[in-house]
């Protein structure tokens, strides 16, 4: 049995290794090659880094906690930024520290007996039906963008959440059912966000690079593609683990749920004031790491919280840490040596010969959006880049620069590749239900999604509502 186990630990580490093969040879090829006009020396360093860290993390061939300190270290080592500080950037945002306090907030809705009660009164509700489950969890992720704006805010406290549900159902971690569910809080779970401007760090960032577009306008312009991105990405989970809704799920007796204890009181009360702060951020401009901090430090004080320091060292997974940290330094070190800049304009240089065909040009900044956000881990260093370039392309054509944006903004939004894109995937990517190869065929598979309704959905809608792809009185 062992021999057998190991037989298929090789089988599937030999597809990894070749691919890693390959990635390690373009990338040094890529760095070791004459520079090309236009890039800088440590932009083409900082392209070949990003190469072998996209391999690395997308075939775990290392922990993916190790591949982020290595990218670090080549950073420095290699040339390709200036100075250490610069190759620690990453370490100094705020976003690593928000994800460690959200991993916090799950915690204690873990410990103190929050889960299992939301657990129960969605299998009260489902009746042991796979199908109902998954459509309740859907129903669910609109409502709780509204309480919980951030999507690894939610994913911090669902997968907990969904894990009891799981257990007490007694459906085994690694069955299509148990993937379907984590898939939708990995990947789906982010969509619900990016409809509201207070909904994380892609609405604002977007907003800010297209103008300035206010809470009321965001909502019109993003409510129906983002529904429909909602819809069509969990009718693809759907098709993919369609066999794990056909699966057994063990009943669970009815019971008279009890008072809130102690406990799950406290919990409440700080998740609900840190939301209360990241729904009023406009008044306060407080960034939404600072609640997330706050709750942390109260969930960790004696008396006024729920779990010792003890219980927070060993419950919380570190390597997500230093993933997301060392993701943004990389993502830092693309813009500021233009190596991102130069892959943009390189792979879109082309576009304003295809002035007299609208919708050929959008298709073209679709297929530019999709390896750059391959390359570049970070959602924020993706929009700073495309943004502008899709923009100004559209304003040099007589295109609509707003939708230029935001077609790209959906583009890379709407994907993850791999788990070190985005800090509301790796909470649940640690959780062990699913693999960086499941992750990135479901990437794979929502960027053509994604490319539908943009051209479909998105681009019509937006014309019903003031925003025309061809602007009034342009050729």
């Amino acid at each position: 049995m062992e021999d057998k186990t190991k037989t298929e630990a090789q089988k599937r580490a030999d597809p990894a290794l070749l691919i890693m093969v390959i990635v390690m040879v373009l990338s040094f090829i890529l760095m070791l090659s004459p520079t090309p006009a236009g890039l800088s020396r440590a932009g083409q360093k900082v392209l070949g880094i990003a190469i072998i860290a996209i391999g690395l993390w997308g075939t775990e061939m290392l922990p993916i906690g190790v591949t982020g300190i290595l990218v670090v270290l080549a950073l420095m080592v290699s040339g390709g930024v200036p100075s250490y500080q610069e190759a620690l950037i990453g370490f100094a945002k705020p976003v690593p520290y928000f994800l460690i306090a959200v991993l916090t907030i799950g915690l204690a809705v873990q410990k103190s007996g929050l889960a299992e009660r939301i657990a129960r009164f969605f299998l009260r509700h489902s009746r042991a039906r796979p199908f109902a489950l998954f459509t309740h969890l859907l129903a669910a992720l609109p409502l709780l963008t509204l309480l919980l704006p951030s999507a690894t805010t939610r994913s911090g406290i669902l997968v907990h959440v969904y894990e009891q549900v799981l257990i007490l159902s007694k459906v085994p971690k690694k069955t299509p059912l148990s993937k379907a569910i984590m898939m939708a809080l990995n990947s789906v779970n982010r969509l619900a966000s990016t409809a509201i401007l207070t909904g994380g760090i892609t609405p604002v960032v977007a907003a800010a690079l297209v103008g300035g577009v206010p809470w009321s306008r965001w909502l019109v312009l993003m409510l129906v593609p983002y529904l429909a991105l909602l819809v069509l990405g969990a009718a693809l989970i759907y098709g993919i683990y369609h066999r794990g809704f056909k699966e057994k799920m063990e009943a669970v007796p009815v019971v008279n749920p009890k008072p809130f204890s102690k406990m799950e009181t406290r919990t409440i009360v700080i998740t609900l004031g840190a939301s209360v702060l990241w729904l009023t951020d406009a008044i306060h401009h407080l960034d939404p790491s600072l609640p997330a901090l706050l709750a942390w430090a109260c969930l960790l004080t004696p008396k006024i919280g729920v779990l010792t320091w003890k219980e927070f060292e060993r419950n919380i997974s570190w390597a997500n840490f230093f993933v997301i940290a060392s993701s943004m330094s990389l993502a830092n070190a693309l813009i500021k040596s233009g190596a991102g800049l130069w892959l943009a304009n390189t792979i879109v240089y082309k576009v304003p010969a295809l002035s007299q065909y609208p919708l050929l040009v959008v298709i073209v900044l679709l297929l530019a959006a999709a390896p750059m956000r391959l390359l570049i881990p970070n959602i924020t260093g993706f929009l700073a880049i495309t943004i502008p370039i899709a923009m100004s392309i559209g304003t040099s054509i007589g295109l609509n620069p707003l939708v230029c944006g935001l077609l790209v903004m959906i583009a890379g939004d709407a994907v993850l590749y791999y788990p070190a894109q985005s800090a509301s995937s790796l909470v649940v990517y640690e959780r062990g239900h699913l693999t960086a190869a499941e992750i990135f065929r479901f990437g794979l598979l929502m960027t053509f999604v994604a490319f539908i309704v943009v051209v479909v959905v998105a681009i019509p809608y937006w014309s019903i509502v003031g925003e025309p792809l061809v602007q009034l009185g342009a050729k």
